[in-house]
């Protein structure tokens, strides 16, 4: 269990705290911090599986605890967004009620507990559904916008215009969140009909 790939991934999860009181606390510096500890952690998500396969250390206590650590921080940096408020400051189209612009966070985040669910529901089954490339290139869309909103109006200091594409980018993972939670109900349903027909 105490393997370099698991340690990274529990590490993670230590991280998520870090993350979630350096962007509560005011002031540029904290918020920076937050970026930097939010960025790490995004990146042990790569980390721990290429390490994985590099040490040939796999296990199934990684294979259950990676998915947890990748829900848990994109959650928290989520609603940590959501209740700060940096979510409802964008306003890509006049007149676009705050709450419609929550959606993308709200499909993210359901989407996440739905699949948690069914992913272990089609595990006690022995059903395994693959990450798709799809998926892939969703957590990482996923992933940068969440950080540029983190970094909030730094972000548009650096690179003008990158919150509004930030907030976009968060919505084409939304969208390719439900795509790619599809594959899960699809394996799901198709688990169900075959027992029936049985």
């Amino acid at each position: 269990m105490f393997q370099i790939p698991n340690t990274i991934t529990v590490l993670r999860i230590l991280l998520v705290p870090v993350f979630a009181i350096a962007f509560a606390l005011p002031g540029e510096a904290w918020r920076l911090t937050a970026f930097a500890v939010f960025t790490v952690a995004g990146l042990s998500d790569f980390l721990d599986g290429l390490a994985a396969r590099a040490l040939n250390q796999p296990s199934d206590f990684g294979r259950m605890l990676d998915p947890i650590a990748d829900k848990i921080l994109v959650a928290v940096a989520l609603m940590m967004l959501v209740a700060q408020g940096s979510v409802r400051e964008f306003v890509l189209t006049p007149g676009l009620d705050s709450l419609l612009r929550l959606v993308p966070a709200l499909i993210i985040l359901t989407r996440e507990i739905l699949i948690s669910g069914l992913r272990e529901f089609l595990a006690g089954v022995s059903v395994s559904v693959p990450v798709s490339s799809l998926a892939k290139f969703k957590t990482a869309v996923q992933m940068i916008a969440i950080g540029a909103m983190i970094l909030g109006p730094i972000a548009d200091r650096w690179v003008p215009g990158s919150l509004a594409a930030a907030y976009t980018a968060l919505w084409v993972a939304a969208g390719l969140t439900v795509v790619t939670g599809y594959a899960y109900l699809r394996a799901g349903l198709a688990f169900t009909q075959r027992r029936g027909a049985s």
